[in-house]
């Protein structure tokens, strides 16, 4: 399980003025009819994965939502993969070699591999998807912030150049996080608004077929995969339901046999986990390390003063959102990384202590007194459609605002209209998300409070503006 919880910065923390609070999440994985696990693979037949939202598109060149990021691996492919212990194992790269300065990573890429239409795959495409990469992709600013050039000396030699170490890169190379792109297919328009991001054409184990909005998504075995006798099956749908209580219908009647991310109610949970034909597997989640957290658009007049920052964080109780909203899933955490990333993380930090006569007079101070009918501002709450968790934790925190005179209504939308009003048109007060610290803090963190990192249109990045002439980048005065 991969979890983390609202934590209020506080002390040295604190003095950063961080714009978000992390919060409580949980990754688990349901299979149906495990028994099958224990044999040896049989080969055809038809798997049913399961998404709880419509994914925004089908390709993580540009995007990093979580449904995207689970299925964009079926059709595109990484120059690496990696085993649970996030060791670097082959995909597109047979081999690499890291310079000893740490300034060049030279990768050898698998020979004889095609696109899906047909296409040779070659080492312009690896220059061409990283670079691109580090333009569009919400993290690729950060990942690649020190690469300044990509050789191909020969079409299955791939050499980048970094201005300065990047230590974390190597475990960068994953499918979800940094897929491979056909060139011919990208080059000459905007990446993020390509077609094929809707009807991918990867190098995968499988091609797509089609995509009926709202319903499914339909894969093909690809017959002319690299990895000769696989996959094993002939077709992959992907179911997307929407519905919590549905979703948990769909694993439990054998309708679905994949179920990533935790889709079902959590008070189902438990309930699931004893029934025989099904399975729950925890491993697989150290790559994200997600936690969910409470972000502000400090371009909106209330969240500019910290005073009204700080009494959210007075009342919001990280252990509640564990106990009430999460039936106990989750570990608290005091700040922004996550509890998995134990090199890094750092459990004493200082929290503000849940307390409502400090909150209710630092709204006061910053100038936003009760009014006649006991509100002092009204304001309107976005959660992330991704899981039955989040409505929850939104309900909750309205509930709770609530008894320090801020009125809070909860807004729905679907995933894409979340995405496009937080990310394009900045048009939302604060949210309740998630987001995933990933390998290194590097990577998973710093995208969130950089300010070069602040790009209206690119998803689950800086969405708060959040700026800080004490971290690096800033290109304005904290607020």
């Amino acid at each position: 399980m991969s979890s983390g919880t609202r934590g209020i910065p506080r002390g040295g923390m604190a003095r950063r003025r961080f714009a978000q609070w992390s919060a409580a999440a949980c990754g688990l994985g349901l299979l149906g009819t495990p028994r099958a696990r224990a044999e040896a693979p049989r080969r055809g037949g038809v798997v049913t994965l399961l998404l709880s939202a419509e994914p925004p598109t089908l390709t993580s060149i540009a995007q990093t939502a979580f449904n995207t990021v689970i299925i964009s691996s079926k059709t595109t492919e990484g120059l690496l993969t990696y085993d649970f212990d996030l060791s670097p194992m082959p995909q597109l790269a047979t081999a690499w070699q890291v310079s000893a300065d740490g300034l060049t990573y030279t990768f050898k890429l698998r020979p004889g591999v095609k696109w899906h239409d047909g296409k040779p795959f070659s080492s312009a495409d690896v220059a061409f998807s990283l670079l691109t990469l580090k333009e569009v992709h919400p993290r690729g600013r950060s990942t690649f912030a020190n690469l300044i050039e990509v050789r191909t000396p020969d079409d299955l030699t791939a050499i980048l150049v970094l201005s300065k170490p990047a230590p974390y890169l190597i475990a960068a190379f994953a499918a979800s996080e940094t897929p491979i792109v056909p060139q011919h297919i990208y080059a000459g328009g905007q990446a993020a608004s390509n077609p094929a991001n809707n009807a991918p054409i990867g190098t995968g184990p499988f091609v797509f077929r089609e995509w009926v909005r709202g319903s499914h998504i339909i894969y093909d075995r690809n017959p002319d995969y690299w990895d000769a006798g696989k996959p094993y099956i002939d077709r992959l749908i992907v179911s997307i339901i929407g519905d919590p209580a549905a979703r948990a219908i769909a694993l439990e009647a054998g309708e679905v046999q994949l179920a990533p991310s935790t889709p079902v109610p959590l008070s189902e949970l438990e309930r699931l986990k004893n029934l025989p034909h099904i399975a729950v597997e925890t491993r697989g989640y150290a790559y994200t390390n997600s936690i969910s957290r409470v972000e502000f658009n400090l371009d909106r007049a209330f969240f500019k003063d910290v005073r009204v920052r700080r009494a959210f964080a007075h009342v919001i109780d990280r252990n509640a959102i564990r106990d009430v909203v999460n039936y106990g899933y989750g570990t608290p955490i005091p700040g922004p990384i996550s509890a998995y990333l134990a090199k890094f993380y750092v459990p004493d930090l200082k929290t503000y202590p849940i307390d409502r006569a400090a909150a209710e007079a630092l709204l006061d101070q910053a100038g936003f007194p009760r009014g006649t009918d006991g509100v002092r501002i009204r304001v309107t709450h976005d959660y992330v459609p991704s899981a039955d968790s989040f409505l929850r934790g939104a309900e909750f925190i309205k509930q709770t605002l609530g008894k320090i005179g801020v009125e809070v209504s909860v807004r729905s939308q679907d995933f894409a209209a979340y995405t496009r009003r937080v990310y394009t048109d900045r048009d939302f007060d604060f949210t309740y998300n998630g987001m995933s610290n990933l390998f290194d803090p590097t990577v998973g963190v710093q995208r969130l409070y950089w300010s070069k990192n602040f790009k209206p249109g690119v998803p689950f990045s800086n969405g708060s503006h959040y700026a800080n002439p004490d971290v690096a980048g800033c290109s304005r005065p904290p607020r």
